[in-house]
């Protein structure tokens, strides 16, 4: 089962071009279901194909005691899911354990997003006087006025942003490229942050800097994912806005407010990168939701 599941890894990096982020956490599902089989010496001379629908169901419940939550579960057999696809689909195994295989029901929760006075009030947050204040509120901007993934605004170079034509190009899940626009609040923002970032440049050593990255650290790097997220609940805090975020708070609010406005499901999926539409849909339930809490305020017989 280790070879195949190496071939299957392989198949993801070369062919799929999945991130090295997404490749391990597949690799970590994988192996954690091999070491099952084997502390059960449920793999009989190492023959996969002795793995039967029952075999996955008593491991789904061996998840569920382990206190896994359903999403993760429901992860976990999605990636055993894809393997076994993969390995049929090569000819290893005849039979497909996963398939018809019943995984439990994830709650749909809806994804937390701020009103546009709360967004306005989080991208003045950051000072306009320092390097660092000026570099963040680009960051919120671009966030906030893209829909991009904190990933893909994390990776961007240079070269990416086309101030020009008004566009930025990113690169999404499977390397898949997209090209986005940016309005005028985006790009007074990446301007004044291009300006900052090349006086920063000069009192930086030349050797230490990351010239190709758009957003730098204080020492001159690429600047991390995880930098980003302190950032985003640093201003949240200080502009007092008391919700559990994480950094795609933005990207949510960007989805929700451009549906509110009007725009087509269709349209927003392919600003966001959503391989599936319904994947996008989550956000026309916020916008019903609003609707229903401006309705029960507004309606004098609600």
């Amino acid at each position: 089962m280790k070879e195949h599941l190496n071939s299957y890894i392989s198949f993801l990096k070369n062919e799929k071009n999945y991130s090295n982020n997404t490749i391990i956490s597949y690799k970590n599902d994988l192996l954690q279901l091999l070491n099952y089989l084997e502390d059960r010496k449920i793999l009989k001379k190492n023959n996969i194909q002795c793995i039967d629908r029952s075999i996955m169901r008593k491991y789904i419940v061996y998840l569920k005691k382990r206190d896994y939550s359903t999403r993760s579960i429901c992860r976990k057999i999605s990636t055993i899911r894809s393997f076994f696809k993969f390995i049929s689909r090569e000819g290893i195994v005849k039979i497909n354990p996963t398939i018809n295989l019943i995984t439990p029901k994830i709650d749909k929760k809806l994804p937390c997003f701020l009103y546009l006075q709360e967004i306005n009030k989080l991208i003045e947050t950051p000072p306009g006087n320092t390097i660092l204040g000026i570099r963040d509120r680009a960051i919120l901007e671009i966030l906030y006025g893209t829909g991009m993934r904190v990933g893909e605004l994390v990776n961007l170079d240079v070269p990416d942003i086309d101030l020009y034509e008004k566009t930025v190009r990113v690169f999404g899940k499977g390397s898949k490229e997209r090209i986005l626009p940016l309005g005028n609040p985006s790009i007074r923002a990446i301007q004044e942050y291009i300006t900052s970032r090349s006086l920063f440049i000069k009192n930086v050593p030349i050797i230490k800097i990351d010239l190709n990255a758009f957003l730098l650290n204080r020492f001159g790097g690429r600047l991390s994912a995880r930098s980003i997220r302190r950032i985003i609940i640093k201003y949240m805090k200080i502009a007092d806005l008391n919700k559990k975020v994480s950094p795609h708070v933005l990207r949510h609010s960007f989805a929700t407010h451009l549906l509110g406005g009007g725009a087509d499901l269709r349209s927003v999926q392919e600003l966001l990168g959503h391989e599936s539409l319904s994947t996008t849909q989550i956000y026309t339930h916020i916008t019903k939701e609003r609707l229903k809490i401006i309705y029960k305020k507004s309606h004098p017989r609600p």
